[in-house]
């Protein structure tokens, strides 16, 4: 199944998306052995990372009486709130130590959500839709034509990574069970977006036996 051109993307692998870390995906930790194996049958391995400054418009603590996990209407259009998470150079932003092999590996980190003023999901795109990040560019000129897609959180960074690397010009793939989600109803929406714009969803096995 896999090709030359092909490439794996390792979506936001940090410590404070898994368990124990401000912003926890349950099953978070346990896939981080999963992609390290993904990691070893790829030639070209990219790594996406949440990189936050402290005034980070998407944080509930940056607006008075609001609260994590619920919606607010900025400059580029609907935003969600979340406890502040992934600042930079903090243990929070560092990749988790279960996933060393595949960083190592990784050609480039694409770090993301450094601009306070806009909070960042896509690892192609800041979430105005138009702020480049360069990951489509790197990826032209390393010749690859398709990206299959691993980490965190599924119905979140994947989801947006995944949907942007399509109308990139990228054939996408989700290895499903090498990525969790954050809450069952943003994965069904996830799941038919991928559905609709032809993302190709995957179990690991597929890859590596």
């Amino acid at each position: 199944m896999k090709r030359s051109t092909d490439a794996l993307l390792v979506i936001d692998a940090q410590n404070d998306f898994c368990e124990g870390g401000a912003l926890a995906v349950q099953g978070g930790a346990g896939i981080m052995p999963l992609i390290n194996r993904l990691a070893e049958r790829f030639e070209t391995v990219i790594a996406t990372q949440d990189w936050h400054t402290p005034d980070q418009i998407s944080f509930a603590s940056n607006h008075d009486g609001a609260t994590p996990f619920t919606e607010i209407e900025v400059a580029y259009g609907p935003q969600m709130l979340w406890p502040d998470h992934c600042l930079q150079g903090t243990h929070g932003a560092d990749f988790h130590p279960d996933v060393a092999a595949a960083v190592q590996k990784a050609l480039a980190v694409v770090r993301k959500g450094y601009n306070p003023a806009v909070d960042s999901y896509s690892g192609f795109f800041e979430n105005d839709h138009r702020t480049p990040t360069g990951l489509a560019g790197l990826l032209r000129d390393r010749g690859v034509t398709r990206v299959f897609l691993c980490g965190l959180a599924y119905d979140y960074c994947v989801r947006f990574t995944a949907e942007d690397a399509v109308r990139e010009g990228f054939e996408a793939v989700v290895i499903e069970d090498a990525c969790r989600a954050i809450a069952p109803d943003t994965a069904t929406a996830a799941k038919a977006s991928f559905q609709a714009l032809g993302v190709v969803e995957i179990e690991a096995a597929l890859l590596i036996g």
